[in-house]
C-alpha cells in the first residue's frame, strides 16, 4: 500500500511540474503569470468600476464591495476553466499507463487551488499598501466562502474537463456559460435590492451564493438568500457527479487519446 501511495505521489507531482513548465514559456516560473492572471483581471476591473465614479451599491466601500465579489467568483471560473482544460492539454500523457484521466484532473485542481491561495495572499498584500482595509470582520466565514468556491470550480471543472474530453468544442460553450453567470452571479450589484421572483430564480445559481457567503462575513445581515448547504451540495454533487461521468465514458476516453 505504501508503494502505492508513493507511485501516486510521483505521478501527481510530476503532471503538476509538466502544467507550470507547459502553460506559460515553457518554463516553471511561467506559473507566476497563472498567479498573476486572475489578480490583474480583478485589480483591472477594480480600478474600471473607480474610473466610473460607481458607488458602492453596499457598504461604504468601493473597493471592498466588488473585491469580496470578484474574488470568489474568479476562483471559481479560473478553477473550473484550468481544470477543464487540463485534460485536453495534457492528452498525450494518457499514452502512459500509470497516468489516468483522474490523475491528470486532481493534479491540475491541486495546482489551481495553491494558485488561488497565492492570489488571494497577493491581493491582500497589495490592499494593505494602499491602505484599504479588506480584512474581514468573520475571517472564518470568509475563509468558507473561498473554500466553497474551490469546491465548485473543482467539481465544475471535471464534469466540464470529461465533456470536453469527448466534445472539444464544448469548452467554447462553457467559457460562454461563465460569461452569463458572470453577469448573475450579484458581483456588481446587491441581489435583495431585486424583486422577490428574481431573487429566487438567481438564487439557484451556486457561484452567486459564493459571492453571497462572502460578502456576509463583511456585511452583517447581508444577504436573504445565502443557502450554505446548498453551495456545498453543488460542489459534492458536481464532484460526484464528474467522478460516476468518468468512470461511465473512461473507455471512450481512452479510446480517442
Amino acid at each position: 500500500m505504501a508503494a502505492l501511495l508513493r507511485a501516486q505521489f510521483r505521478v501527481f507531482v510530476a503532471i503538476m511540474l509538466r502544467d507550470m513548465r507547459t502553460r506559460f514559456f515553457g518554463h516553471g516560473l511561467g506559473f507566476l503569470v497563472a498567479i498573476a492572471w486572475p489578480l490583474v483581471h480583478i485589480l483591472v476591473l477594480i480600478v474600471i468600476f473607480s474610473l466610473l465614479g460607481r458607488r458602492a451599491p453596499y457598504g461604504d466601500s468601493m473597493t471592498v464591495f466588488f473585491a469580496t465579489g470578484l474574488v470568489p467568483f474568479m476562483t471559481f471560473s479560473y478553477m473550473s476553466r484550468f481544470t477543464m482544460l487540463s485534460l485536453i492539454m495534457n492528452r498525450p500523457l494518457l499514452v502512459f499507463p500509470a497516468i489516468k484521466v483522474l490523475d491528470i484532473l486532481l493534479a491540475r485542481a491541486i495546482l489551481e487551488l495553491l494558485g488561488s491561495c497565492c492570489t488571494v495572499i497577493f491581493l491582500l498584500v497589495i490592499f494593505w499598501a494602499y491602505g484599504i482595509d479588506f480584512m474581514p470582520p468573520d475571517p472564518t466565514e470568509a475563509a468558507f466562502a473561498l473554500g466553497a468556491a474551490m469546491l465548485l470550480g473543482i467539481g465544475f471543472g471535471i464534469v466540464n474537463g470529461i465533456i470536453a474530453m469527448a466534445v472539444p468544442t464544448w469548452v467554447t460553450g462553457y467559457m460562454l456559460i461563465t460569461v452569463v453567470m458572470y453577469g448573475i452571479s450579484g458581483i456588481l450589484f446587491v441581489v435583495d435590492a431585486l424583486p422577490e421572483t428574481l431573487r429566487y430564480y438567481l438564487s439557484f445559481n451556486p457561484s452567486l451564493q459564493t459571492v453571497e457567503w462572502m460578502r456576509s462575513a463583511y456585511y452583517e445581515d447581508y444577504s436573504s438568500v445565502l443557502d450554505k448547504p446548498y453551495t456545498i451540495g453543488c460542489g459534492v454533487v458536481s464532484i460526484f457527479l464528474g467522478l460516476m461521468l468518468e468512470r461511465l465514458v473512461r473507455g471512450h476516453l481512452l479510446i480517442n487519446r
